[in-house]
């Protein structure tokens, strides 16, 4: 019986492993699964022991949580009241935006590939902004974006040209269900068409420049908005 049961966790790490696309990721998939085996085993002979190491894991996961990103960046980060008028505010700016929670572990995983691609790409015409719709639930109704613990939402990140929403990954299928997609740099770029994005948004801020060149922005470990520390 025991065998049984570690086989399906083993098949259900597997599944998990194919969507990771970190060694955190894989790493962390693997310590899952030998708490759940362990939790199942140590029930099994005895349920005060399987009942103390349940209470143990618990007290880990609300006391020791995964660091959040610091490195650079050029993110601007939103609250549930400037999100709204800083997309309407120059629409000739085109936004992709993260959808995130800091309970997430995609979003933890997906934090330093979203920092990297904003190092990248961020331009006067095109900028990278991110929201945390797990502490501004409002936020998430208004984009639809689901914060429930069993979401396969988060993080979710929208293209904004015109103050409009043009495309979002992962999608919503008709039955309001979010479809499988890989928030891998190489992903991103090509879904989001970012090389493409790019080079337009360069070609149109140089006439609102004048003929001056767009000084370079200094990369910010703590946003503006407010800080991560908050989070």
């Amino acid at each position: 019986r025991e065998v049984e049961i570690l086989m399906f966790l083993s098949a259900i790490v597997m599944m998990k492993n194919r969507r990771s696309i970190t060694v955190e990721q894989h790493i962390g998939n693997i310590f899952m699964f030998s708490k759940v085996a362990n939790a199942i085993l140590f029930f099994r002979l005895d349920i005060r022991m399987g009942l103390l190491y349940l209470t143990l894991c618990i007290v880990f996961l609300m006391t020791c949580k995964p660091p959040l990103y610091m490195g650079p960046e050029y993110i601007k980060y939103f609250s549930d009241k400037t999100i709204d008028e800083e997309l309407e505010r120059d629409k000739r700016v085109t936004w992709i935006v993260e959808f995130f929670a800091n309970w997430s572990s995609e979003c933890q995983s997906f934090a330093p590939i979203f920092a990297d691609l904003s190092l990248k790409y961020n331009c006067s015409g095109l900028q990278f902004g991110k929201v945390d719709v797990g502490r501004y639930t409002d936020v998430s109704t208004r984009y639809k974006v689901s914060t429930s613990p069993l979401t396969k939402q988060l993080p979710t990140l929208i293209l904004f040209q015109g103050g409009t929403e043009i495309m979002r990954r992962p999608q919503i299928d008709k039955k309001g269900r979010a479809v499988s997609w890989t928030f891998s740099e190489e992903n991103v770029i090509r879904e989001f068409n970012l090389n493409e994005l790019y080079q337009k948004a360069k070609k149109q801020s140089k006439p609102r420049e004048e003929g001056t060149e767009e000084p370079p922005a200094v990369p910010a470990a703590v946003p503006q908005e407010e800080t991560k520390k908050d989070k």
